[in-house]
C-alpha cells in the first residue's frame, strides 16, 4: 500500500478535509502524487500566463493547447486559490502527464471512492473532475479539460 510523501501530504493538508479524507483512501489502492492544494494568487497567476501573452494590457491566449486554467487568481478565484483549499490536482505516480489513458482510469477510481465515502458519511460534498465538468459520465462534450483537477461542490 502506497502512502504520500512529505510534499505531497503538505499540499493536500491545505485542502478541505473531504478532499483530505478522500485522497488519503484513494492513496491505498492507487498511488498518486498531489501537484497542487491551495495556490497562492502569484501562483496562480504564473499558470494563468501559460499559453498566453500580454498585449495591450489584456493576456490573449495565443497557445490554446497550453492554456492551464482561465482562472487569474485575483479577479476570477480558483477552487485552489480558497483557504482550506477547495480543489487538488492529483496524478498516478510515477508522474506522465502524457499519460492521458492512466489519468482517466485512475479518475475513475477517485469519483468512485468519492460516492462511496459519501455515501457512507465519511466526506459531506460531491467531488467534480475537470475532465468531466457537468458530471454526467460523457468526456466528449468538455471544451476544457483539466484531468488532473478534484473539486468539492458547495
Amino acid at each position: 500500500m502506497a502512502t504520500y510523501g512529505n510534499s505531497s501530504q503538505t499540499k493536500l493538508n491545505t485542502s478541505h478535509p473531504d478532499l483530505i479524507t478522500l485522497f488519503q483512501e484513494v492513496v491505498k489502492y492507487f498511488d498518486n502524487t498531489i501537484v497542487y492544494g491551495a495556490r497562492t494568487p502569484e501562483e496562480q497567476f504564473e499558470l494563468y500566463k501559460k499559453g498566453r501573452i500580454l498585449i495591450k494590457g489584456i493576456w490573449v491566449v495565443v497557445k490554446k493547447n497550453e492554456v492551464v486554467t482561465y482562472k487569474d487568481g485575483t479577479e476570477k478565484k480558483s477552487k485552489h486559490n480558497y483557504d482550506p483549499s477547495e480543489a487538488v490536482d492529483a496524478i498516478p505516480y510515477p508522474i506522465d502527464w502524457r499519460d492521458i489513458k492512466r489519468m482517466h482510469y485512475f479518475a475513475g477510481h477517485v469519483k468512485m471512492l468519492a460516492i462511496k465515502l459519501k455515501e457512507e458519511g465519511k466526506i459531506t460534498h460531491n467531488i467534480r473532475w475537470g475532465g468531466d465538468w457537468d458530471s454526467d459520465t460523457e468526456v466528449k462534450d468538455e471544451t476544457f479539460m483539466d484531468i488532473a483537477h478534484y473539486e468539492i461542490l458547495i
